[in-house]
């Protein structure tokens, strides 16, 4: 059974992640917004996404372009968890995950950190 959470705890489990990173490598969040939705439109069970461009993938053509972002899919992560303790696990490697991207690594890379 999908676990029960207000969007305000979700939001909170968003943000201990977000602060659990370490500070060399938040200060390279560079013109980053992480949004929490209730659901992919198009994916239902996709838990994060990071729609941008990566840190390595940027040249003199990026400056001034809008923010990337990087969702956090509240519903899907609910229901894939049975008790809050996984929930914020599963948080805090779906913020994890969705950061590496930012910073260029693939989910290839990311698996073999364990970080799938």
């Amino acid at each position: 059974m999908p676990v029960q959470m207000s969007a305000e705890r979700f939001e909170e489990l968003v943000s201990d992640a977000l602060d659990q990173i370490p500070p060399e490598l938040a200060a390279g969040l560079d013109n980053v917004v992480v949004l929490v939705e209730d659901r992919h439109p198009d994916e239902p069970d996709l838990l994060g996404l990071y729609e941008g461009i990566a840190l390595t993938e940027r040249d003199s053509h990026y400056a001034g372009a809008l923010p990337d972002a990087i969702f956090i899919y509240r519903d899907a992560l609910l229901d894939m968890c049975g008790s809050e303790a996984e929930v914020v696990d599963e948080v805090k490697i779906t913020v994890v995950h969705e950061i590496a991207h930012h910073f260029g690594i693939d989910d290839e890379r990311l698996h073999e950190l364990g970080w799938a």
